[in-house]
């Protein structure tokens, strides 16, 4: 899947990246999606909330001069456990490969990216 692809899914996401998102320019960003899935009663996923937050997938991209590559998926319970799901994350615009805006919960984190990319290599 492309980034493009994985932003617009319609599953929830938190988006951890290095630099602001604007995918019609080519500069360089890490970008870490996790997707969340709640559970009944989550008041719309806060830590307040009856329910809980777990994130089922992660991808990771690196984008460079020639485009976003993927360079981490995983769906395995074990690797993402190692992840803590950011809770400083906020309404944060960011921009597709076709120019078109949209509006993702995320933060932009170097010191987060730096530790997840520890966690992936």
């Amino acid at each position: 899947m492309s980034l493009d692809t994985e932003l617009l899914d319609i599953m929830r996401k938190i988006v951890v990246c290095t630099n602001d998102i604007d995918l019609s320019k080519k500069t360089e960003n890490t970008v870490f999606i996790l997707f969340v899935e709640e559970s009944q009663g989550s008041a719309g996923g806060r830590i307040g909330g009856a329910g809980f937050r777990r994130i089922s997938k992660i991808s990771c991209f690196h984008i460079a001069e020639r485009g976003a590559q993927k360079i981490f998926e995983t769906s395995d319970e074990t690797e993402i456990s190692k992840f803590e799901i950011p809770l400083s994350a906020v309404a944060m615009d960011i921009k597709l490969s076709d120019g078109f805006s949209k509006v993702v919960q995320g933060i932009i984190d170097e010191d987060l990216v730096k530790t997840y990319l520890g966690l992936i290599r």
